[in-house]
């Protein structure tokens, strides 16, 4: 069952204030350039350090290895960093899709109904990785359920705020929309390698 088209799924998850990281998460040694973007969840603007801290979550990233650090340290500015206790659901399957995660600690699992109706386990989202890419592009339904299977912190990146980095940093969208497609396409090519497996045998 979806949720109701009022409610966010990320009102169900903790979400962490950026200025207290610092017994968490390590600040990346590097100088920050101390870009400060308001969030939409936190009325005062993230200082400088604990910008740095984030982005130094963020470069850790699978989809953001080959990324500049500075547009890493700009992209900080637009996430929010949410906490999934186990059993945590982050959007379910037909919901309406408004913003991509990225694991930055924990684990999270993909269900998804079969014919029959039945759930099941699709794959396993482990830190380092990122879901629900095209939902900022697009805002088409969940196609599957994502839930927390251990204590899990998420950077998430709205719609929203997607569409603000487009209008106010550019280069920074481009590269993520290619950063988008390129993981798409990888994706592609593992499912159509599944599928000729699954047709030969």
């Amino acid at each position: 069952m979806s949720l109701s088209p009022n409610k966010s799924p990320l009102e169900s998850l903790e979400l962490l204030d950026p200025e207290k990281l610092n017994t968490e998460f390590p600040e990346r040694r590097q100088q920050s350039s101390g870009a400060t973007q308001d969030r939409r969840t936190h009325p005062q603007k993230p200082s400088s350090a604990a910008l740095a801290r984030i982005a130094g979550m963020l470069e850790k990233v699978q989809m953001f290895k080959d990324l500049e650090w500075s547009l890493i340290e700009a992209l900080s500015g637009y996430v929010e960093l949410y906490r999934a206790a186990p059993g945590g659901v982050l959007f379910r399957e037909g919901d309406r899709g408004d913003f991509m995660c990225i694991v930055l600690q924990g684990k999270l699992e993909i269900h998804k109904e079969n014919t029959q109706r039945v759930d099941k386990t699709v794959t396993t989202v482990y830190a380092g990785r990122s879901l629900g890419e095209m939902t900022i592009v697009d805002g088409e339904p969940r196609s599957a359920t994502a839930v927390a299977i251990e204590p899990s912190t998420l950077a998430v990146l709205t719609q929203q705020n997607f569409l603000q980095i487009m209008r106010e940093k550019p280069a920074l969208s481009a590269k993520l929309l290619l950063k988008i497609a390129q993981l798409l396409s990888q994706r592609l090519r593992l499912t159509s390698g599944i599928l000729v497996d699954y047709l030969e045998n």
